[in-house]
């Protein structure tokens, strides 16, 4: 045999021998613009154990929580899902704009039908103009409280980050762990009309830590740093229903991105982060020569006057120079807890929104061609005759934008719109100001029940849209993280109490607001966003708190294409599932 034939062989056996070792891994197609990674995502059942029980749960590939996706600005992924469970199955990528790949953004009933068992789906899409962490999440029902993982996008070949080159980069991953399925909490939830069980713990990259009873030696995440080094945290907020504060022990942070984009850095003890938001921090450790030991701590803050919630604290353990030995919850005695905001600390959050700022290049629209007032907040449904319900004065839990509680239709939104066919699945009266209006922050109203709807606003491509979303203090103020999907915003005001339409705009900061894509409607207050309407498709909005989500706090924007080609969209895959 040539030499030329062994080494060829050679060549083969070794990435066969990495393909079969290896299959998360990305195999990379150089393309034009950037490279087309390929991902294979298996949806399968695993049993995982924490704090002594083992249970089957959804995962990605058995791994939870899932594998991490590495691609660069300009890349093209292409994802095959293939579902194995019982379950329906979507996946939505967290964050990513999708210009013009509509129908791989993924949430259930909107964008697509969700991917039946024995069923897989190929989504497929080019990051554009995002640098930074974003993540995946299941998004049908609460599948997503174990079926989530990273999304990690790098600057583009020769382009550095506009910070110092970290030494190393990590994700850290907030999560919850039920006992309890998560599918038969929130039907138990839906079907009595009260708020839902609590989550047992909370889990840093799948592990809650040593303070939970039963946890295992094994259960806490280690982080083991060198001393002197610049480490970035990559820290996404997974969990269901909570927002988290988060600290470490003796150290500061410096935050330079929000949502895979960059902002100016600021300097911060204390990390405040949503659902559905991410930020990169950088952690410059101290000169330590000893194996020293940190405690790094995440506790919910809520605001929340109705219902109870997981009021606990999962630790993780930061060691220096460490000598690989197996961790032991034995070794955190003595280690001091880093001290927390208060649990209903509403005016750190405020001040936490008002210290992002982008780094100047602003394209926030400053002309406004729409505007509109969403209340947003929680109600209540009758009780079924011949039922008890659980909820407020024997009624039933709901939430609703603009008092419409949204039905999930039984075909997605975007097929019926971009084949017009829409008569009979949605219509486009929602109203784009609250028709009944009161004191939002103060004394409800008599009635408090919702309308029921499946209801979208239109919008004519490249509009300028200004929304501002107003809390209520129905059943209780509470702090809403709002999620939009296929576009950033710009967050360009705050305020507290009801949004006044004359003195209120005068505020706002036109020069250098925040882009994200998720943001929080503070308790008892109201946040104000631009975006221009720049990407045709239908796109959801929600509250990133599931119970909410599932109460009903959503609703879909439909963009509408534009007249040029490059400014619609293109026609469905040949492999989108079928209801």
């Amino acid at each position: 045999m040539g030499v030329q034939a062994t080494n060829f062989l050679a060549a083969f056996f070794f990435i066969s021998c990495c393909i079969c070792l290896y299959p998360d891994l990305a195999i990379a197609k150089h393309a034009a613009t950037g490279i087309t990674r390929h991902y294979k995502f298996n949806i399968r059942m695993q049993n995982v154990t924490r704090l002594c029980q083992t249970k089957s749960i959804v995962t990605v590939n058995g791994k939870f929580p899932g594998p991490r996706i590495i691609a660069r600005e300009g890349d093209r992924l292409v994802i095959k899902v293939v579902n194995h469970v019982p379950n329906n199955i979507s996946i939505h990528w967290h964050g990513i704009r999708q210009l013009r790949s509509g129908w791989a953004d993924g949430p259930a009933y909107i964008t697509q039908c969700p991917i039946q068992t024995g069923q897989s789906y190929v989504y497929n899409f080019t990051i554009i103009g995002q640098t930074g962490t974003l993540w995946y999440h299941a998004h049908v029902s609460w599948i997503r409280a174990t079926l989530y993982g990273p999304i990690i996008i790098l600057p583009r070949r020769n382009t550095s980050y506009p910070f110092v080159k970290p030494y190393k980069e990590i994700p850290i991953i907030f999560g919850e762990w039920w006992k309890s399925d998560t599918e038969a909490v929130i039907n138990q939830a839906l079907q009595t009309g009260a708020g839902p069980n609590n989550s047992d713990a909370y889990t840093i990259n799948g592990f809650p830590g040593p303070l939970y009873n039963c946890s295992s030696p094994n259960g806490t995440f280690l982080l083991n740093v060198k001393p002197g080094k610049t480490y970035l945290l990559r820290l996404i907020n997974a969990a269901l229903n909570d927002e988290l504060f988060f600290k470490l022990t003796n150290h500061t942070f410096t935050v330079v991105d929000a949502d895979a984009t960059y902002v100016k850095p600021f300097e911060t003890d204390t990390i405040f982060i949503t659902p559905g938001q991410t930020s990169n921090v950088l952690l410059k450790t101290k000169n330590l020569t000893s194996n020293a030991k940190f405690l790094m701590a995440a506790r919910p803050y809520s605001t929340a006057a109705a219902g109870t919630f997981d009021n606990t604290t999962v630790v993780g353990v930061l060691e220096y120079n460490t000598n690989n030995l197996p961790f032991s919850n034995t070794s955190i005695k003595g280690l001091a807890l880093p001290p927390l905001p208060a649990i209903n600390d509403t005016s750190f959050v405020a001040n936490w929104t008002n210290k992002f700022h982008s780094l100047g290049n602003s394209n926030v629209p400053q002309t406004v061609q729409h505007r509109y007032l969403f209340t947003v907040g929680l109600g209540n449904d009758p009780c079924p005759k011949n039922e008890t319900c659980q909820g407020p004065n024997g009624t039933k839990f709901a939430a609703s934008i603009n008092n419409v509680s949204f039905t999930l239709p039984t075909t997605a939104l975007l097929q019926a719109q971009y084949f017009r066919k829409s008569n009979n699945v949605f219509s486009t009266n929602f109203p784009t100001y609250p028709l009944k209006q009161f004191n939002y922050t103060g004394t409800p109203p008599n009635n408090t029940m919702v309308s029921h709807g499946t209801k979208v606003i239109m919008l004519p491509y490249n509009t300028t849209v200004e929304l501002v979303m107003q809390g209520t203090t129905i059943f209780g103020a509470e702090n809403h993280p709002l999620h939009l999907h296929g576009f950033n915003f710009y967050v360009v005001g705050q305020g507290t109490g009801n949004f006044n339409s004359s003195s209120d705009p005068s505020t706002f900061n036109l020069v250098d607001p925040v882009e994200r894509n998720t943001v929080g409607v503070p308790s008892g207050g109201w946040v104000a966003i631009r975006f221009r309407a720049d990407n045709p498709g239908v796109w959801f909005m929600h509250c990133h708190i599931e119970i909410h989500l599932s109460w009903g706090l959503r609703m879909a924007w439909a963009v509408m294409d534009g007249k040029l080609p490059n400014q619609k969209l293109p026609p469905p895959p040949s492999d989108l599932p079928k209801c």
